[in-house]
């Protein structure tokens, strides 16, 4: 059997001691709620503005009026994911 190699990407991130204002609030509130931050809040926090329209729409897609449950939501999401063999 031949094992996957997993890919690895590499993006520039806004770290906890570094964020500023909006994205500042947005990782202690994270902090706050779940005790971390999601790596895919962080991969926008270089650009502040893409965060302020992605946090939104990310919260529409996942809890946002549907005919899809939140596990099927996030069914689709894991298998997305492996597809793109991404971790999370």
């Amino acid at each position: 059997m031949t094992q996957k190699t997993l890919k690895t990407a590499w993006i520039r991130t806004t770290g906890e001691t570094e964020a500023t204002g909006y994205v500042k609030n947005l990782y202690e509130s994270f902090k706050k709620q779940r005790g971390w931050i999601p790596n895919i809040l962080k991969a926008t926090t270089i650009r502040p503005d893409v965060t302020r329209g992605w946090v939104p729409f990310f919260n529409t897609l996942m809890y946002g009026p549907s005919g899809l449950k939140r596990t099927q939501r996030e069914m689709i999401a894991v298998v997305v994911s492996a597809a793109n063999d991404c971790y999370y």
